[in-house]
């Protein structure tokens, strides 16, 4: 007798090709964490199913089960923490070190020019086959150690007076942009391998 799969499992099981292979996201020293249930909550809602974060001051557990139940992140993610896989670094630099060993492109977002390669973001090409995504402090921004250590910094084009958005809004639109593209690509190339090509299509 086959058992009927119940409705969250047929979702999980729906929605599963539509996931992006090979893409992290990387938050650096979030400060609160209601910045960190949104962004659990914007990965999980576009097919990201990776987050990593430094965490050198240890807001948070370093065990992804303690933290899917946390109550300060499970409700505001709308319960997208039990979906996502979370991993804690205590340093940026192991993090890095994680990333580069596992062979990723790593690139920065940040609404200032900071690095040597600035690309808007609908410009880019975030088709590699290993990407991760950096996101920087709430107030500081992305540190001088990883853009140091990235393919390219890539920038949301603004108009307003106000020229930065929030970690929530910028992490929604900038991996709307990535998520699109690496979908478009792999149902493209199911059975394709690829040269990691530039980040940039036009240099901004």
């Amino acid at each position: 007798m086959t058992t009927q799969k119940s409705t969250i499992r047929q979702r999980a099981d729906a929605i599963k090709k539509f996931q992006c292979k090979n893409l992290i996201v990387v938050l650096e020293e979030p400060n609160d964490s209601r910045n960190l249930a949104t962004v659990i909550r914007n990965i999980n809602a576009l097919g990201v199913d990776t987050l990593y974060v430094v965490d050198s001051r240890q807001l948070f557990p370093d065990n992804w089960e303690v933290m899917r139940e946390r109550k300060s992140l499970l409700k505001p993610s709308v319960s997208a923490i039990k979906w996502s896989f979370i991993k804690v670094f205590r340093s940026t630099e192991d993090c890095l070190q994680h990333l580069e060993k596992h062979r990723f492109t790593s690139i920065v977002t940040s609404p200032h020019i900071k690095g040597q390669n600035n690309v808007l973001l609908q410009n880019g090409d975030y088709t590699q086959k290993r990407l991760a995504v950096w996101f920087g402090n709430e107030s500081r921004g992305i540190s001088e150690l990883v853009i140091a250590n990235s393919s390219a910094c890539v920038q949301i084009e603004m108009y307003g007076m106000i020229e930065s958005l929030n970690l929530a809004t910028s992490t929604g639109i900038v991996l709307y942009e990535i998520t699109k593209q690496r979908r478009e690509y792999q149902n493209m190339n199911k059975r394709g391998r690829r040269v990691n090509p530039p980040i940039a299509k036009n240099i901004a």
